[in-house]
């Protein structure tokens, strides 16, 4: 049973999610929250496995919000999903620098919301590559933020730091099997191996220490 907590000031937007994910056999709703420390507290309350999480709130927002459960050492069993209008909300690089593992726009079909719940709480993340190659463009195009490559870079080999790039670039274990040619047992290595060593949550945090890091080229 995949346990969903929904973090949305909109009484509509809960109502409607609650309703989805009720209609599943493999998923229920643990806790409703209208703002973000309720949020925050919520989760910690009752270790949801993926939290939908709207960007702009009363209290603290979603960005700070994701932060602090990130930050919580008890919560590492807890994913978040933001919730944006646009796809290139200027908050959406923040949600994933701060630990989403990705993103949904409200305007999601249903049977897609209900795969991105599956998909995160299965540890993967929730990035197409049309969408991480326009949001990490959008991020470079910012002039205030500065490229810091990640203190563990060093602790990669140079075919894991490649891989690295590639995931930044969008790509899955196959197109990084494809590309390198080598088998995608040895693609899923080497990501596994990757963030293992730079304390990745998911994929969507290795996104960004790749275009932090200077290893995607823009």
């Amino acid at each position: 049973m995949i346990d969903v907590l929904l973090a949305d000031d909109q009484d509509l937007v809960r109502l409607g999610l609650t309703a989805l994910i009720g209609s599943e056999d493999d998923m229920r709703v643990v806790g409703e929250a209208a703002d973000g420390l309720a949020a925050v507290a919520l989760a910690r309350e009752t270790h949801p496995d993926v939290v939908l999480m709207d960007v702009r709130m009363p209290g603290i927002d979603g960005i700070e919000a994701t932060r602090r459960l990130a930050a919580d050492e008890t919560m590492t069993g807890t994913r978040v999903i933001v919730l944006t209008t646009f796809e290139l909300d200027e908050y959406v690089f923040d949600a994933l620098r701060h630990g989403a593992s990705g993103f949904l726009t409200k305007d999601t079909k249903p049977a897609e919301v209900l795969r991105a719940i599956r998909l995160v709480a299965a540890g993967e993340a929730l990035l197409s590559p049309s969408v991480t190659r326009r949001v990490v463009r959008e991020f470079a195009t910012r002039p205030s933020r500065a490229r810091k490559p990640h203190p563990r870079l060093d602790s990669l080999t140079d075919r894991e730091k490649e891989v690295v790039g590639l995931v930044g670039e969008g790509l899955s274990n196959e197109d990084i099997a494809g590309r390198l040619v080598v088998s995608p047992a040895t693609a899923r290595t080497h990501v596994s191996r990757a963030m293992g060593k730079l304390g990745a949550r998911d994929r969507a945090q290795l996104v960004v220490f790749a275009y932090q890091s200077g290893l995607v080229d823009l």
